[in-house]
């Protein structure tokens, strides 16, 4: 129930972090600036994660950025001194390793004991209906030439042989797509140019329009399908919908816990002041 986007949310930034060493002796020149219980963090455990940062965007942290990047930091790493401290990890291990105890962690502690009940999902799609509708679209081919008259000449040859549109495609038009015989795809209102828009949605199924001139020349369609918008049912939303609360659900539960680790914690606001400034 969401619990994968919810770990990559919190513990993707944990690979890029050289892991903590715990209980190392007091020192003014690297304080710590985050402990909980007999595990620590050191404010050079920060400067390190910013060089990682600077050295892959070839540029230095400013003291806004340092500031913002300090929040999540502290969280992040407060999930791996519970960890560590359950027992679900040594000091020194890999930052893998530090991912999977922490993934460990909140799965035990939080994201277990979660559910989307059934009429949670009736209630949201009950109140987000608008969001579950179907767009009318149509499936679309075009023979595109790059003068007025030979769109005259394709017009009068499907006028012929109305069933030969695909073929004549690859042998005359100018698009990309000519060689799957002129099928440009699946398109809803609004996703093509005006010009092509309004004619496409105005044929019928097996229709061919007239010759519709653009910037990119004189196009000639055709539309092979031709679905009607419509409401898709609950029924038909259920597993998505309960993806989309479990996620939620995940999310604020792994907030929760986080803000209940850092609450027991012991921050050291002095020592996290920018040594450089």
């Amino acid at each position: 129930m969401g619990a994968s986007r919810t770990f990559a949310l919190w513990l993707a930034p944990l690979l890029g972090l050289d892991c903590v060493v715990a209980c190392r002796g007091d020192s003014q020149a690297d304080p710590v600036i985050l402990s909980l219980g007999a595990e620590s963090v050191r404010r050079s455990d920060f400067e390190r994660h910013l060089h990682t940062l600077e050295a892959r965007s070839a540029d230095n942290v400013d003291p806004a950025v340092r500031r913002a990047l300090l929040e999540p930091f502290l969280e992040e790493r407060v999930l791996v001194l519970e960890a560590r401290g359950r027992g679900l990890v040594k000091p020194g291990v890999s930052p893998e390793e530090e991912v999977l105890a922490v993934r460990r962690l909140l799965e035990a502690e939080v994201l277990s004991g979660l559910e989307v009940r059934e009429e949670e999902v009736d209630a949201f799609y009950a109140d987000h209906a608008q969001d579950f509708s179907v767009p009318e679209t149509v499936v679309l081919r075009q023979i595109l030439v790059p003068t007025e008259g030979e769109a005259r000449d394709v017009v009068r040859r499907l006028q012929n042989e109305p069933r030969g549109f695909a073929t004549l495609a690859q042998s005359r038009s100018h698009s990309p797509e000519a060689s799957q015989g002129g099928l440009m795809g699946r398109f809803a209102r609004g996703q093509l140019p005006p010009e092509l828009d309004a004619a496409a949605f105005a044929l019928p199924v097996g229709g061919t329009s007239g010759i519709i001139a653009t910037p990119l020349g004189y196009h000639v369609l055709r539309v092979d399908e031709h679905q009607p918008s419509r409401q898709r049912s609950v029924e038909e939303c259920r597993e998505e919908i309960r993806a989309r609360l479990g996620r939620e659900k995940s999310d604020q539960a792994t907030r929760q816990f986080v803000r209940g680790l850092l609450a027991r914690a012991k921050v050291n606001h002095e020592a996290l002041e920018d040594p450089r400034s």
